[in-house]
């Protein structure tokens, strides 16, 4: 092996160290997995043209960088945006086998981020997600964020700071004990299968809030809605009931979830914000084509 050969493949290696990383870092950026699996594989190109001598920190290079190129899908996403993000929006969810889970240690996960935060997320500026995800997520000092965003870096806090203040006022609180959830999700599908109508009112919060992204070619009934309030969130679950047939339970992203499956294949992801033993936000996942893109996990 020449000296130029065994140096690309250290380096290869040394970029395969953070690649989990970055991509959590573009996942949150992007609520997207493939457009992160994407950003992380132009990060690796840029490495390649770059002069490696300069760069003292390859981790923290590699992660603004990373930052740099998911900050320019977002600028373009709203360039190209003729209306604002249809608010039936549900970001690519992370799919675990229970399997996989320790119960004990998973309320403590920091690489952790729930769905109800992704909806969040995608309601900032682009400059704000990349100031607060950088800083907030990761640790990123403003010193190292501010040249991004092109300001200064107390402009930076800022735009952190009333990032910061939106997620805090707007993301629902969740019970993190698997316990409860796993007795909240089981009481909602045994009403749905049942068509218990009361027993599902009873589960859900009077306020609860369905947002359900079908995609933009699915129409009618089964379309992307956002609907409000235990009784219309009820009807509209004993209607799809038959997609909980053959359901099961899952970790998504954070918090347990539940996959919809129909004749063997996964047609729906639904992941839950649970508050005081009421379901008080579901977001169901639903487009076709971008179900056929995610991992399926085996339990």
């Amino acid at each position: 092996m020449s000296p130029v050969d065994h140096d690309e493949e250290l380096l290869a290696e040394r970029f395969e160290e953070h690649r989990g990383h970055l991509k959590a870092v573009a996942y949150r950026m992007l609520g997207s997995l493939t457009e992160a699996e994407d950003a992380v594989q132009e990060a690796w190109l840029r490495l390649g043209r770059t002069d490696t001598g300069d760069i003292g920190n390859l981790g923290g290079w590699l992660t603004t960088v990373t930052g740099r190129i998911c900050l320019d899908l977002l600028r373009s996403r709203t360039a190209r945006r003729e209306q604002p993000m249809d608010d039936t929006f549900v970001p690519d969810p992370v799919i675990r086998p229970l399997s996989q889970v320790d119960p004990e240690q998973e309320a403590l996960r920091a690489d952790s981020v729930g769905v109800a935060m992704l909806v969040v997320l995608e309601t900032l500026e682009p400059d704000e997600r990349l100031a607060f995800v950088l800083h907030d997520m990761f640790a990123v000092p403003f010193d190292d964020i501010a040249p991004v965003v092109e300001r200064s870096p107390a402009a930076t806090r800022q735009l952190a700071s009333r990032a910061r203040r939106r997620v805090r006022d707007t993301t629902p609180p969740s019970d993190p004990d698997l316990g409860r959830q796993k007795q909240v999700l089981e009481a909602f599908m045994a009403a749905a299968r049942g068509g218990d109508f009361e027993a599902l009112v009873a589960v859900l919060h009077p306020d609860v809030v369905l947002r359900a992204d079908a995609g933009a070619l699915v129409r009618g009934v089964a379309g992307s809605k956002i609907l409000r309030g235990a009784k219309t969130v009820a009807e509209s679950a004993i209607m799809f009931a038959r997609h909980t047939a053959d359901g099961r339970m899952a970790m998504v992203n954070d918090s347990l979830g539940l996959l919809g499956v129909v004749d063997g294949r996964i047609r729906s992801v639904m992941s839950v914000t649970i508050t005081d033993d009421h379901i008080t936000r579901m977001y169901i996942l639903a487009d076709p084509d971008r179900l056929t893109r995610l991992e399926s996990p085996e339990n």
